[in-house]
């Protein structure tokens, strides 16, 4: 490396924003989730830099209709506790796609991303919707495929 070789870090004000949709009708959950991580933080551009969002905007229709690889449907646990005695809670799949299918999604995609303030800055920027109307056409989104 010579000394005129310099490395590109990516400025707050310089970065730019897109926005895209994902449609996760009859997706895996998990890669759903690992797609729309990566590009939440911006690691699918040539100007990522760890410690600035570089990422853009995602907006997931159609999270009612995901599904689970193998044996999942049945068989995956989702389990919370409030930290008092007695506090804990386990719910499965099939019960939280009938009750809050956007929470199958979050908390598969929060889970991949930093847990910083970064990581919530990064995280404030997915949109999750149950049906195929959103609200965001104003933005014109972009869709994009799974295929990585």
């Amino acid at each position: 490396m010579t000394k005129t070789d310099k490395s590109y870090l990516a400025k707050r004000e310089t970065v730019e924003h897109k926005w895209y949709l994902l449609d996760a009708k009859d997706q895996i959950v998990g890669k759903v989730a690992a797609k729309a991580a990566m590009m939440l933080r911006g690691k699918h551009k040539p100007t990522f830099t760890p410690s600035v969002d570089t990422g853009d905007y995602i907006v997931i229709i159609n999270c009612d209709k995901v599904r689970m690889s193998g044996n999942k449907e049945t068989t995956k646990l989702y389990q919370s506790h409030s930290g008092f005695p007695g506090g804990f809670k386990e719910v499965n799949f099939k019960s939280l796609k009938a009750k809050n299918s956007e929470k199958i999604l979050e908390l598969a995609i929060r889970g991949m991303l930093p847990k910083t303030k970064l990581g919530d800055q990064i995280y404030s920027k997915l949109k999750l919707y149950k049906g195929e109307k959103h609200g965001h056409t104003a933005q014109k989104p972009e869709l994009i495929s799974l295929a990585f």
